[in-house]
Parts: structure tokens; C-alpha cells; sequence
């Protein structure tokens, strides 16, 4: 059973006058019809340190998101196994950060640790050979990049956002896929970042303004309805 518009992981933190203010936007929340799986940012960097508490891996891993990419990474990988079942495509994005980059910042210069591998694509969910990985030199998956020529030439109307940070690059990618005119999903039990104060409060204002925050189990029924459509064409 698809679950309430406001039933969501923000309920504890959003205060009941504000979910009534907020009452206006309430609609039936959808998947399209011809969607793409955005899996954004899922590089290595964001595991390091294992299953922790970001703020007790801060000093050596400072871009680690700890527990909250483990506790999203089963829930993305079945996910994922749903889109590529169904034939969706599926386009990665990571970061072109470094030394010289745009997004160099004082915070990367400080990291502790650097590694060559920090921006390849976590193994447990990386593409296949016939996969799109867009390099994005910003935080939106869209802006400066081939991203919305992709999906016009893929056919696509809609998006599905899975990936980190929920208050960075996830929410700039579904603004600007917004304002492109893709009716675009953010899987909640797909996103993570590295405060869940940070992570439920961007949840609440995305689903209210930009996009449909829906459940994995939900998105992935609606892409079996999907696959199962293709089928019988």
C-alpha cells in the first residue's frame, strides 16, 4: 500500500502547525512513465570508515557519510536490480573534484587521507559497460553537463534520484531537473547525507515544491508495472 503524502522519516521533526501550512501541496504522489534512474554520486568517498557516526569518522574522512550509506546501500542495490529489470536507464554521476578542480574547496585540501580511487563508483553498485557516468565538475547532476541531452535522446519524461547528499548534490540535481520539466521522484530509503536533521528537513522541503519523495518498495512495484508493460508490447 502506498504510503500518506506526509508519512515520511521528517515527521519527527517538522512541527505539526508547519505540516499544516504545508497542507495546500498535497497530492498523489506518481512515478513516470518513461523515467531514468539518476544514481548520484555513489563514489567511493562517501564509505570510508565503515558503519559509523559521520561525526566520529569527521577527522580522518571528512566527506564519509558513515551509517547513512550503509543503511541506504541494500535498499539502492535492489533498486537498481528493479530499473535495469524493467530496462530503465540508469546514468551515474560523480564528482571532478581535485587539486585543480572547480569544486576544489578548503575542506578537500584539509582531507586527511587522499586516494586515487576516492570518486570510482562504490563496486556494489557500479554500472554496467553500457552505463552513462557523467563527470560534473558542480553539485547538480544537469548543470554543465550532457545530463538533460542524455535523457531527451533516451526517450525519458521523468526521473528517479537515488544517491548523497540529500542537502547537496541530490537537491541541486532535482531542482534543475525540475526546472528542465522532469517530473522527478527522490527515493527516501536511496538518499543520505550527513546529518539526518540535514537529510529530513531537505526530504520535506523537496517533496513539497520539487519532487515526489517516495519509498523503494513503491518505486520499485511501479517499475515492475513498468517492465511488465514493455513485455507485452
Amino acid at each position: 500500500m502506498a504510503q500518506d503524502f506526509e508519512d515520511h522519516s521528517w515527521k519527527d521533526v517538522i512541527p505539526a502547525e508547519d505540516l499544516a501550512t504545508y497542507t495546500t501541496f498535497r497530492r498523489e504522489t506518481r512515478v513516470g512513465n518513461r523515467p531514468a534512474l539518476l544514481m548520484i554520486d555513489f563514489y567511493n568517498q562517501v564509505y570510508r570508515g565503515g558503519a559509523k557516526s559521520p561525526h566520529e569518522l569527521a577527522a580522518e574522512f571528512p566527506m564519509t557519510c558513515g551509517i547513512y550509506a550503509w543503511n541506504a546501500l541494500e535498499p539502492t542495490k535492489k533498486l537498481l536490480a528493479g530499473a535495469r529489470a524493467a530496462g530503465v536507464p540508469v546514468i551515474y554521476t560523480t564528482s571532478a573534484r581535485g587539486a585543480q578542480g572547480l569544486n576544489a574547496t578548503a575542506r578537500d585540501a584539509r582531507a586527511a587521507k587522499k586516494r586515487a580511487d576516492d570518486y570510482a563508483i562504490f563496486p556494489d553498485v557500479a554500472p554496467t559497460d553500457d552505463e552513462i557516468v557523467i563527470v560534473k565538475e558542480r553539485a547538480s547532476g544537469f548543470f554543465g553537463t550532457t545530463m538533460a541531452a542524455h535523457l531527451v535522446r533516451l526517450d525519458c519524461n521523468s526521473i528517479i534520484v537515488a544517491g548523497e547528499s540529500t542537502s547537496g548534490c541530490v537537491r541541486a540535481t532535482v531542482v534543475d531537473g525540475f526546472s528542465h520539466g522532469f517530473h522527478t521522484v527522490v527515493v527516501e530509503d536511496c538518499v543520505y547525507d550527513r546529518a539526518l536533521l540535514t537529510h529530513k528537513v531537505n526530504l520535506f522541503d523537496m517533496h513539497h515544491k520539487y519532487a515526489d519523495v517516495m519509498s523503494s518498495s513503491d518505486v520499485i512495484a511501479h517499475l515492475a508495472k513498468l517492465g511488465r508493460k514493455a513485455a507485452a508490447e
